[in-house]
């Protein structure tokens, strides 16, 4: 199993995705604190954690926040925790707590079976900057 230095939590993300390549720049940006690294599931290290953590993608597509030795979180519940991380406007997402789970949870599925008819794809995935690239797991 790959590597995580215990103060880090690791977004899963779908690394062809263009939504998703697009919130992992935006999460690089407003992480101050430095304290997410990232790793697309299509990944070897990506891979791996899904597998440590039993996890088959083909029956859940979501973003997955894993903190080891800790928990992990999916959908909705993943997207807020990453979210409360930062300061701003970003503190105003955490209105979505309010909402039950289950139906922050249809709107993530609508959101995530949609997100490559409305945002696109790549054919493969996102190569990290050279700025960037210390935040990736592979």
């Amino acid at each position: 199993m790959v590597s995580i230095a215990k103060d880090k939590k690791v977004i899963l993300f779908d690394g062809v995705c263009n939504l998703c390549n697009n919130f992992v720049t935006k999460v690089i940006r407003f992480d101050k604190k430095n304290t997410f690294l990232f790793a697309a599931i299509q990944s070897k290290s990506g891979q791996e954690i899904l597998a440590y953590l039993n996890i088959d993608t083909t029956k859940t597509d979501s973003i997955i926040l894993y903190e080891p030795g800790v928990s992990y979180e999916i959908k909705s519940i993943a997207a807020l925790k990453i979210m409360s991380n930062f300061e701003g406007l970003w503190k105003l997402t955490q209105i979505g707590w309010v909402f039950p789970e289950l139906f922050r949870n249809y709107i993530y599925d609508f959101i995530a079976k949609n997100r490559y008819h409305w945002f696109g794809k790549k054919d493969n995935c996102m190569i990290p900057t050279l700025e960037i690239k210390a935040k990736f797991l592979d």
